[in-house]
Order: C-alpha cells, then sequence, then structure tokens
C-alpha cells in the first residue's frame, strides 16, 4: 500500500492540472469517515471562487462578484447530507444525489440520469460519491460520468463500489489526466492516496500537492463514525 501512495502521490503531484478532484476514506485511527474535495481554474471564471459553509452544506461562491460572467457550470453545492449519508461532487448533481435520495432512491438511478458537462470541447466529467457507514452493502461509492475520448456521442459512466473502509486510505479520482486542449478525461480506477488522523494535516497536505497556479479551494470533512458529527474545514486562495 505504502509503494502505491509513494506512486500516486507522484501522479497527482506531477499533473499540472488534474482539474476538480475528490478523495473518500478513513482515517487511520478508524474515528473518521473522509471526504476530500478541490476545485482548480484556468480561466479568470474558475479562478474567481471560493469555499463557504451553507449552515451543514458546502458550496462554491463567486469571490468577486464585479468579475461574474457566466456560473452555471462553476457554482453548485460542493457537500451535502442527508442524516448520515454524506454527498460530495464537482457539480449540480449534487442536487440530483440529493433529491434521489431523499425520496428513498438510489445513488446509481441519479447518476443514470446525468451526462457529462457540456463545456465543449473538453465534455468535463461528472465525478460524485457518498459515504453511508450504516449500509451493510457498501460504505462509500465513488462515480465519473465521462464522454468517449472527448466525443459529445458517446457517454460512459462507472460506479465504484467499496464494501468496506481501510483505516488510512482514501480513494481519489480527478475530472482530467493532465492539463491540455481538449482536456482529457480521467482514465482508469480511483487510486490510493493516503488520509491522516488529523484533519487540518489531511488539508495542508493535499493543497500543498495541488500546482499553485491553478488552485482555487479545497475543503475537508470530517465525520465521527460514532455520533455522526461531523466538521467542514477549507482553505481558499482568494481570502
Amino acid at each position: 500500500m505504502k509503494n502505491n501512495f509513494k506512486k500516486n502521490i507522484h501522479y497527482l503531484q506531477d499533473s499540472e492540472y488534474p482539474g476538480r478532484g475528490l478523495i473518500i476514506g478513513m482515517t487511520p485511527d478508524r474515528n473518521y469517515a473522509v471526504q476530500i474535495y478541490w476545485i482548480m481554474g484556468r480561466s479568470e471564471n474558475s479562478q474567481n471562487r471560493i469555499f463557504v459553509k451553507d449552515g451543514k452544506f458546502l458550496k462554491n461562491k463567486i469571490y468577486n462578484d464585479s468579475k461574474k460572467v457566466d456560473t452555471s457550470l462553476t457554482i453548485y453545492y460542493s457537500m451535502k447530507n442527508i442524516s448520515n449519508i454524506h454527498i460530495v461532487s464537482n457539480g449540480d448533481q449534487t442536487e440530483t444525489i440529493y433529491n434521489y435520495l431523499k425520496k428513498k432512491k438510489s445513488f446509481e438511478q441519479a447518476i443514470y440520469k446525468r451526462t457529462f458537462e457540456p463545456d465543449k470541447p473538453n465534455y468535463t466529467p461528472r465525478i460524485s460519491g457518498i459515504i453511508n457507514p450504516s449500509e451493510l452493502n457498501y460504505k462509500y461509492k465513488i462515480s465519473i460520468i465521462k464522454s468517449f475520448h472527448n466525443s459529445s456521442e458517446m457517454c460512459i459512466r462507472n460506479i465504484y463500489n467499496y464494501s468496506a473502509f481501510i483505516p488510512g486510505v482514501g480513494h481519489c479520482i480527478t475530472t482530467y489526466k493532465d492539463n491540455g486542449n481538449p482536456l482529457p478525461s480521467f482514465e482508469g480506477e480511483p487510486y490510493e492516496l493516503p488520509i491522516y488522523n488529523d484533519s487540518m494535516k489531511t488539508l495542508n497536505y493535499y493543497w500543498d500537492l495541488l500546482n499553485n497556479e491553478y488552485r482555487v479551494s479545497i475543503a475537508a470533512k470530517y465525520i465521527n463514525l460514532k455520533s455522526n458529527k461531523f466538521e467542514i474545514k477549507i482553505i481558499n486562495k482568494n481570502n
């Protein structure tokens, strides 16, 4: 596992532009389930954002209102929860998942209703995840909805179902492999990365791994597996 960590850390660190990313896992002490989510941006519009808490939820917000342009793909709720089911995503599919779960429908049903983002020629993947510690058949799931080699004609939906947490391990997925024109979508399965007991250590660790020019915001949600209480911590480039 440690060898995988080393390889995967270098992979993320060496990627100039992995885009948006999420990690889901568990702390080494087994006390917390963890969701990490970050946003990056190449354009002024994408850079002009911050994370803010909205009650128990996390959302993106325009930082400088005077520079506001089209926000249809850049402003959304990143983290929501229904009781002890915790949702994280890189777009407005957060609402789709949230509404489906409220209606006692499944994560999979919500994912099947959505497609990749309509930002031609990139057709950015939609990445999403949920944690449900009380579920017997799984503990967390990660999905990616992406185009087939940047083609608008074919949508691929992959869902990864994790039956158990591994202490100290998180699974990571990002929107892109790296920088490019068009941006190449993520390939392969979610890969293993370390999770730490201290939320700020985890938050700072991944903030420091991301390319300084493009990183915008990062958040870490630590969910106490005994009490179901949780806390969200944030780092924003724009303060």
